[in-house]
């Protein structure tokens, strides 16, 4: 447990690691790769390293070197796997690599933690089968164990409900170009989180891969393509740069997070223009976006392409004068755990008025007071919460360890902020 001291931030600009979802995609594509590939910038966090290990154990070389990784391809052909892959609660090392591991040889069997084998990988395994691959939860209901034996698809065309996590649809393009016959998708139920799709499809540019794709519902990608070897450079996490400009944003400071830019694939930016809307002022800069907090006002937003800023969120709105209403995040009840219940069930500790419906999550601005914070063993809430912490006494952040999933250094960084 932690006990954040609250006090006068400062202005300052700081610097937050590479993006989690780039390095995930980024360490996959390098070992697809048709060489050896170098990786600037990537995260180094137990999601990352779960991603890493699991390539090793399907036969990528991995030379992990200080601030980067050097892979050795395997130029789009996994070796076998006897062993049970542990995935931990990495919901994107076990949806990507759930569909990657067809380019292997054999039967590939995925674990992880109790929470994990509560996820839902089922419309992906659903997809898997339609292309004539072997594709099973090994408890019949959806969630992992997940078993899949490898082999080329024996359809070229998939459909695909994508309603519940775009990564399912990452995971067959990631998977595709390595096929001798390529693959047709057609996405029948949404996209949630469209800008993971967008990052897949940059990241897959960038290693030489060609897709085609019609808006968000279509995509063609070619079979017998090459991830082609080279050095590649992973992007600073925008998730992450959420938490300094919130706190920013509720302290009236001035905050700059380094090299982050809004032209960048990462949904997770647009939270600065919610906060420009709330009352904040935005500085789009050289060296970094800057948020200088003001007074805040609630609003309504959707943030159906930004689950992931949605705790963050919640936490600034508790701040802000009047009703906030984030609409189209029902997919967050399926994340490292049901975020929406638990943001409303913490928020009421500090004394926040604050509901969750089928779709959407309501919170009323206030005083907030100290309390003790459950984090669910997920990161994002107690990286969340830690934010409150910043300006109210007596805010304690419980399993504080848990930040090591995606952002190990966060409370050291966070301590930076104190005048």
């Amino acid at each position: 447990m932690i006990e954040l001291t609250p006090g006068k931030i400062r202005n300052t600009s700081v610097g937050v690691p590479g993006s989690k979802s780039y390095t995930h995609r980024t360490i996959i594509g390098a070992a697809l790769s048709d060489g050896i590939c170098r990786i600037e910038n990537p995260l180094d966090s137990d999601d990352t390293r779960l991603t890493l290990s699991a390539l090793g154990k399907m036969g990528a070389g991995i030379d992990i070197q200080k601030n980067n990784l050097v892979i050795q391809g395997l130029n789009g052909r996994l070796q076998p796997c006897t062993d049970v892959i542990y995935l931990g609660n990495s919901g994107t090392s076990m949806r990507l690599l759930t569909g990657v591991s067809i380019l292997g040889t054999g039967r590939y069997r995925f674990s992880g933690t109790d929470r994990m084998h509560e996820r839902p990988v089922g419309a992906l395994l659903d997809s898997l089968n339609q292309m004539g691959i072997s594709a099973r939860s090994t408890g019949d209901n959806g969630c992992p164990p997940v078993e899949i034996t490898a082999g080329e698809p024996k359809s070229l065309k998939v459909s695909m409900d994508c309603s519940t996590s775009s990564q399912y649809l990452s995971s067959l393009l990631l998977a595709a170009p390595c096929t001798s016959t390529g693959l047709e998708i057609t996405v029948d139920k949404g996209p949630v989180s469209k800008p993971y799709i967008d990052m897949t499809l940059r990241i897959l540019n960038q290693f030489g891969v060609e897709a085609a794709r019609d808006g968000y519902t279509r995509y063609k990608i070619a079979g017998g393509q090459t991830y082609r070897a080279g050095t590649y450079r992973v992007e600073s996490d925008c998730s992450q740069a959420g938490y300094f400009w919130a706190a920013a944003a509720v302290s009236g400071a001035r905050i700059q997070v380094a090299d982050t830019r809004m032209d960048t694939v990462q949904g997770d930016v647009g939270l600065v223009n919610v906060f420009e809307r709330m009352g904040c002022r935005v500085a789009h800069e050289s060296g970094g976006i800057a948020v200088t907090g003001g007074r805040l006002n609630g609003v309504t937003v959707d943030m159906g392409d930004m689950p992931d800023m949605v705790p963050t969120l919640a936490v600034v709105a508790a701040f802000a004068d009047g009703r906030t209403v984030i609409r189209n995040v029902s997919h967050l009840k399926v994340k490292e755990c049901d975020r929406l219940g638990s943001v409303v069930r913490e928020l009421g500790k500090m004394g926040i008025s604050a509901v969750s419906g089928e779709n959407d999550l309501i919170i009323d601005g206030g005083r907030p007071h100290g309390a003790l914070i459950e984090t669910y063993e997920d990161h994002r809430m107690a990286m969340s919460f830690a934010v409150a912490g910043l300006m109210v006494p007596g805010v304690k952040i419980k399993d504080e360890t848990c930040v090591e999933k995606s952002f190990p250094d966060f409370w050291n960084v966070l301590e930076q902020l104190h005048d």
